[in-house]
């Protein structure tokens, strides 16, 4: 995996993808799409040398697991009986493949159902598949590289939209860096439900529909639209509203494409569907050419949704993309095995950017905050094998911690390591899934003061004893790495671990501490460190001996 780490404390560089895959060119990859409405997978088989991939099967399951059981939005259990079948087929449909590995993801209806996260861990048990938990800016963000994957912008800037079961994805790009990445909380499912309880629906449920949809996507087109200011835009949808209406209006033409990639349904059409659709009830749109009953019962509110947003944006027409989230998961699993190296490379770094884009927002000092990071993960690398046996993932989340921890002061210097947990977990940590940004913002609420407990909130969050694990230990080694800088001007330049295990009744951890300045005590920073030292003690069952060792 390329590292996302400044060069300063970078993992192993992983071999050049021409050495590694002389042997086996193309490698077959799954990526599964747990979404609102349908689950969705492809399987694609991967040419490093290019780099691309190519789609070999495609897999849909209409589960609607935005059909909640109850008020409080809870999935229900037949949709999840629905869906432990559906992944299931598709985990065998991978093997049947031999893909060497499937990535997968849920979005805005697990994402918002209080049972969502023991869903996830029931698929797990049941099935063995992990499905990551990703907040709505990563699903966009995923969304934005695989259309990136399908289509050439030239630089003109455009605008992707991507109208889910229970959310709808804006994207402002032109091709580099996203400049906008937005999800609201309007889905073709979700509206539905909401609004259309007639069939057909009543004009007032109609109007209701139009006025709540355009309440909610207005704000952040105009954000959009002040972004771009006289830049001319193109407009893109993407998955399966737009794939339909795009269907339907080229047969409602006459047209029958082989292909839907780059069809674009202009504003005009669009109008004149939804003035049929309208009025139409469920029996007839079923029979409309092109589309199967599951989509036509929730067609009239995603067509209201793209309808308004193309009339906020006063864009003429829209091109379809056939590529979007789940093609984006193939994209991003490409980038972490560091086999693209072309106009996407940016990409690569996203983790990286993202954290130091959070640290000036909050006005950490990032020179500290780079030396506690860079002790914590010393401190990782000789303390793994001995004290502890996590690998280059949980070093990752350290050392975002580390970078992050101090953040709290922002907003109050009184107890801002709690503070400190409520920017990370709350904030735009592109390239996390939701339980990587759990555990990060659960190590920086406990690098001070009391360690973590049960009791406590933010550490009941933790849906794994696994997670609770990572931040019970990697809590505790950066309270050390933050006792070592305690004036702030890098006192200490180097650590060096030395273990004595002899007497198994009183182990011990020798920290050998190279001051930067021989003359210098660091008596701050001794004093730091053995006052923080006893949750470390604790965790691991070792005592800790710090000396200065002088370099003449």
């Amino acid at each position: 995996m390329t590292s996302n780490l400044p060069p300063a404390v970078t993992l192993s560089t992983p071999a050049s993808p021409s050495s590694t895959f002389q042997g086996s060119l193309e490698r077959i990859v799954a990526a599964i799409d747990v979404g609102t409405n349908s689950l969705h997978m492809v399987l694609v088989k991967i040419n490093p040398r290019f780099p691309s991939f190519t789609i070999i099967s495609r897999q849909k399951e209409t589960v609607r697991l935005g059909e909640y059981a109850d008020a409080q939005s809870n999935l229900s259990e037949k949709a999840m009986q629905r869906a432990y079948q559906a992944l299931e087929r598709f985990v065998e449909v991978a093997g049947s493949f031999e893909a060497e590995s499937i990535v997968a993801v849920a979005t805005s209806a697990v994402r918002e159902a209080p049972n969502g996260m023991a869903f996830l861990q029931e698929v797990k048990r049941r099935i063995g598949l992990t499905i990551d938990l990703i907040s709505g800016q990563e699903e966009a963000r995923r969304i934005y590289l695989g259309v990136l994957s399908a289509m050439e912008f030239n630089q003109q800037a455009h605008v992707m939209v991507d109208i889910g079961g229970g959310s709808t994805e804006l994207i402002l790009g032109d091709g580099h860096e996203p400049e906008f990445l937005r999800s609201i909380k309007v889905g073709a499912v979700r509206l539905t439900q909401m609004f259309l309880h007639n069939d057909p629906p009543t004009p007032s449920q109609y109007r209701q529909l139009q006025d709540y949809v355009r309440g909610m996507v207005e704000p952040p087109i105009e954000q959009i639209k002040a972004s771009l200011g006289s830049r001319p835009v193109l407009l893109v949808g993407t998955s399966g509203t737009a794939e339909t209406l795009a269907t339907l209006d080229a047969r409602r033409n006459g047209s029958q494409p082989i292909r839907m990639h780059g069809y674009q349904l202009n504003f005009k059409s669009l109008s004149q569907l939804l003035d049929e659709w309208k009025v139409m009830p469920l029996s007839q749109r079923i029979q409309l050419p092109g589309i199967v009953e599951r989509r036509a019962e929730i067609l009239l509110a995603g067509a209201v949704i793209m309808h308004e947003i193309m009339a906020l944006l006063e864009a003429k027409q829209v091109t379809f993309c056939e590529r979007a989230l789940r093609e984006g998961l193939i994209v991003d699993w490409m980038l972490t095995q560091g086999l693209i190296e072309d106009r996407l490379r940016f990409q690569s770094s996203v983790r990286r950017r993202h954290v130091l884009k959070l640290a000036n927002k909050y006005q950490v000092e990032l020179d500290y905050a780079e030396q506690v990071a860079s002790f914590a993960l010393s401190l990782f690398d000789q303390m793994q094998g001995f004290l502890h046996q996590w690998q280059a993932p949980e070093r990752e989340c350290l050392w975002v911690a580390a970078m992050l921890h101090n953040c709290g002061h922002f907003v109050s210097h009184s107890a801002h390591h709690k503070h400190s947990y409520y920017l990370i977990r709350y904030g735009e940590l592109l390239g996390f899934n939701e339980e990587e940004v759990e555990v990060i913002a659960n190590m920086a609420r406990y690098h001070r003061k009391s360690p973590p407990k049960k009791r406590h909130d933010t550490f009941q969050r933790l849906t794994s004893e696994r997670d609770q694990q990572i931040v019970l230990e990697l809590s505790a080694l950066l309270r050390l790495a933050t006792a070592l800088d305690r004036r702030r001007h890098h006192a200490i330049q180097q650590i060096h671990c030395t273990y004595d295990m002899a007497d198994p009744q009183q182990r011990v951890l020798w920290l050998d501490l190279q001051p930067a300045q021989a003359e210098d005590d660091c008596a701050l920073e001794l004093w730091s460190l053995n006052n923080k030292k006893e949750v470390f003690e604790q965790q691991f069952d070792i005592q800790v001996k710090p000396r200065l060792h002088y370099v003449i």
